[in-house]
């Protein structure tokens, strides 16, 4: 991964002017940091690996990175600057902690992500071309790309692998739906306060309204998520039921699909043919690798447990949706808005900070971002809310 760094740092010299080749010792050090934040990273990776074969891929790859830190140091020195000591940046230290906490395959599609954003960053750099680091950067993606796309499931058949069906489509990317799971709550629930605050309910009606909005969501949210994931797994169901039908009806056809597939894969022909051979001859085994195969469906998992996800839902809603309303158990009036705007505030900012780890812009411009775009809904819910408070009481 090399990294979001260089890819900030050269957003932020573009947006003053500056073109990049301007100032070498600052790309360098913009290089070096990105470099030392994917040694980091690989590093943990490989730590927390439990498959052996795959720890030594990470291994690998943190020896690359460190090799490229290295190179960037020639030349921060070569131009007579000192040599900064970096450490890991935020992105990285978060990314590192999940990975420890909850295993590689969590954070391997954000890892994945990062990569393809970055993979270009070097494309226009002559030192880095002079030293063979784009050609190395495009393989690193295509290395994780092929990790994420073979990995199971992050949590593997727990609650936050398969929570938030909605959002499931960005890259099948758990911790991307944790953290717009709960900013869902945020925001709604936000808005739904400031609404009746601003048609000027009082204080006790308003943490009731606050209290049933969390409830609501978090109930429609779980519903949602439960007939999500169970209509899935009732389909991968009824696809593998076909499927053995199929197998048990006309095995010459299925071995023929079985053929065909593996010859799509690049295995020769005969090749393709021996190996189905052998795999049809064992019906469970021919089952299994067709429905993987051809069906694209992991009989193992089939989408999850629909429980677990629809509990998942309900806790990440409900973190979001309890920072609006928890100021009114203790406050009343302007002072309990107040408090309100600040609770709320704090955790939208966290949450655009929460989206740089699959992102990769910058801390304080995600969360900025999300703190305008969340207070500017409450301001329109408030608004309206005093206009019907206006009207009403009129």
């Amino acid at each position: 991964m090399s990294p979001s760094a260089p890819t900030v740092g050269r957003q932020q010299r573009v947006e003053r002017g500056q073109r990049p080749e301007d100032d070498p010792r600052r790309r360098y050090t913009a290089n070096l940091q990105g470099e030392v934040d994917s040694a980091a990273l690989y590093r943990t990776l490989a730590q927390t690996e439990k498959n052996p074969q795959l720890a030594q891929v990470y291994g690998r790859l943190a020896a690359i990175e460190e090799a490229h830190a290295e190179y960037w140091k020639d030349h921060i020195a070569a131009i007579h600057q000192n040599v900064p000591k970096l450490r890991p940046g935020f992105r990285t230290r978060a990314l590192a902690w999940l990975a420890r906490r909850f295993g590689p395959a969590f954070v391997l599609p954000t890892v994945d992500t990062l990569e393809h954003l970055d993979s270009g960053t070097y494309d226009a750099q002559p030192e880095a071309v002079a030293g063979g680091l784009p050609a190395a950067e495009r393989s690193h993606a295509r290395i994780i790309e092929a990790l994420a796309a073979g990995a199971p499931g992050a949590l593997s058949g727990s609650t936050l692998a398969r929570l938030e069906g909605r959002h499931r489509g960005m890259g099948g990317n758990a911790l991307r739906a944790a953290v717009l799971g709960a900013n869902d709550g945020l925001v709604s629930n936000l808005s739904l306060v400031m609404g009746v605050a601003g048609a000027d309910l009082a204080p006790h009606a308003i943490l009731i309204t606050g209290l049933a909005g969390l409830m609501a969501g978090a109930c429609s949210m779980a519903l949602g998520e439960w007939l999500s994931v169970n209509t899935a797994r009732e389909s991968s169901e009824r696809q593998i039921a076909t499927e053995a039908d199929e197998l048990e009806q006309v095995p010459e056809e299925e071995k023929e699909e079985l053929s065909l597939i593996y010859q799509a894969k690049g295995l020769p022909e005969d090749l393709a043919k021996s190996l189905a051979e052998r795999l049809i001859a064992n019906k469970k085994t021919a089952l299994d690798t067709l429905v993987r195969e051809e069906l694209g469906i992991d009989p193992d998992e089939l989408g999850g447990s629909p429980w677990g996800a629809a509990t998942a839902s309900f806790a990440l809603f409900s973190l979001g949706a309890i920072f609006p309303v928890a100021p009114y158990f203790t406050f009343a009036g302007a002072s309990a808005v107040i408090a309100s705007l600040a609770a709320s505030g704090v955790a939208l900012f966290l949450i655009g900070a929460g989206t740089t780890l699959f992102t990769g812009r910058s801390v304080w411009f995600s969360g900025a971002r999300q703190l305008l775009v969340g207070f500017v809904a409450a301001g329109v819910t408030f608004s309206l809310g005093k206009l019907i408070g206006v009207t009403v009481t009129g």
